[in-house]
């Protein structure tokens, strides 16, 4: 049932997930700590790691739940993008948003065609039950 186009999608959702978690790590032990020498904040890439077995092997469920998770690093990045106006750290959180952007676009056009296939076959089984129940 996987396209070409849903591999492409699929890689992208991996290589995405993959940056996001070292960008996150280098950002906060690296190469904008909040504190000299890095910070506790770096345990944000922590959760990341939860979900990166379930999208290597194309868990749709996971893909589902992470596609709305992921949204949290997006909502980080822009907050602190916009807040830390003249640092390299506003640049790595516009980057972090970015990155989260590439995995939400990627993880939903993989889950498109499935998304599409469970309405066909729900709208089929709801037209069975309706033919049954009128006759």
């Amino acid at each position: 049932m996987e396209n070409t186009m849903q591999k492409y999608f699929h890689w992208g959702a991996i290589g995405s997930l993959v940056t996001l978690i070292v960008w996150c790590v280098l950002w906060e032990m690296v190469l904008a700590p909040l504190k000299p020498g890095g910070s506790w904040l770096v345990l944000k890439a922590a959760p990341l790691l939860l979900p990166l077995y379930g999208v290597w092997k194309r868990d749709i469920y996971t893909l589902q739940w992470t596609s709305m998770m992921i949204l949290l690093y997006f909502t980080e990045g822009v907050v602190r993008g916009w807040s830390d106006k003249g640092s390299f750290s506003a640049w790595m959180a516009w980057g972090e948003a970015l990155i989260v952007c590439v995995y939400f676009v990627c993880a939903v056009m993989y889950l498109r065609p499935y998304k599409k296939a469970a309405k066909k076959l729900a709208k089929e089984l709801l037209d069975k039950v309706k033919v049954n129940t009128v006759k």
